[in-house]
């Protein structure tokens, strides 16, 4: 018997297989895949049935379960309800696509940010968790004792979209002042490029962050009082024991992530409770990670 973990991007999906038994860790199996370029939902779910089979050693047991981080939005019965990457997937039911696949597994599927949370408080040994992962946008979810919240049948927790400046710029959800649309990297580069009047990529904003550059340290800063603040108002209503900061954007600038402690640190009230930032102890595969506890558990 072995438990599968796939992590669904817009671009390419992430597999790991690993056997049941804790004996076996180390025989477990991985490979990554590009959606094609062209085609629809037929064409995916091809390269992906081919993935898997090539990923499944020749006279292997039976998948049990599978985990699935998906970054698209899904409805209660886990069909496709929209996804800019792939908009031919609306209406998609995936669960029932990949139990075709692997016929006698239970599939689960959770949002990409709420299994990195997942992920992340388990490599934490923490029950009770925040997570923020800063990229091109904010992903990330909460974890209370040791399972996803609200749970995978309620929906995905959309932590990049709290509200944090009622009349601030215009997110791509339609709404003003969330916080991916001040703290993202997709919204900092923005913003950093109407203060010098041209584009700027991250490379040159990095260098500009190190040099304490005004320009720089301005825009940063704001990204990280805005993810401080959502840290702060998510603390007062579940009580993490720790707050974890990661993605790629926040990973590539040295710094950031103390920055947003220093900020939720003059945020906090007197009485209230503390917000513990950290970075976070995972790369680029925590929400793999993370389908693979869902394969394995019933934290859903």
């Amino acid at each position: 018997m072995s438990y599968l973990g796939i992590d669904v991007g817009g671009t390419k999906v992430a597999l790991r297989l690993e056997p049941a038994g804790a004996d076996d860790a180390g025989n477990k199996r991985e490979t990554v895949f590009h959606w094609p370029d062209a085609g629809g939902v037929d064409a995916d779910m091809e390269v992906l049935a081919a993935a898997v089979a090539a990923l499944r050693p020749a006279g292997a047991g039976p998948v049990t379960a599978v985990g699935v981080a998906v970054p698209a939005t899904l409805d209660t019965e886990g069909r496709v309800r929209g996804w800019p990457n792939r908009p031919f997937w609306r209406g998609l039911d995936l669960g029932r696509r990949l139990a075709a696949l692997l016929p006698g597994a239970e599939v689960r599927t959770a949002d990409d940010g709420d299994l990195a949370a997942l992920a992340e408080a388990d490599a934490a040994h923490c029950r009770d968790l925040v997570h923020f992962g800063v990229g091109t946008g904010i992903g990330g979810g909460i974890v209370l004792d040791g399972r996803i919240c609200p749970g995978t049948a309620r929906g995905s927790c959309e932590v990049g979209h709290l509200i944090v400046d009622r009349a601030g710029e215009r997110c791509d959800c339609g709404r003003r002042g969330c916080v991916q649309s001040v703290a993202s990297g997709r919204a900092v580069l923005r913003r950093a490029g109407e203060r010098l009047g041209r584009g700027v990529d991250f490379a040159e904003l990095r260098t500009a962050w190190l040099a304490a550059e005004p320009w720089a340290v301005g825009t940063v800063t704001d990204s990280a009082e805005a993810l401080a603040a959502a840290a702060v108002g998510l603390t007062e209503l579940v009580h993490p024991r720790l707050v974890t900061v990661g993605g790629g954007f926040a990973a590539g600038l040295p710094g950031y992530v103390a920055a947003v402690a220093r900020h939720a640190g003059e945020l906090a009230r007197e009485a209230g409770p503390v917000t513990r930032v950290r970075p976070a102890a995972l790369g680029g595969l925590s929400s793999l990670d993370g389908a693979v506890l869902l394969a394995r558990s019933d934290r859903r």
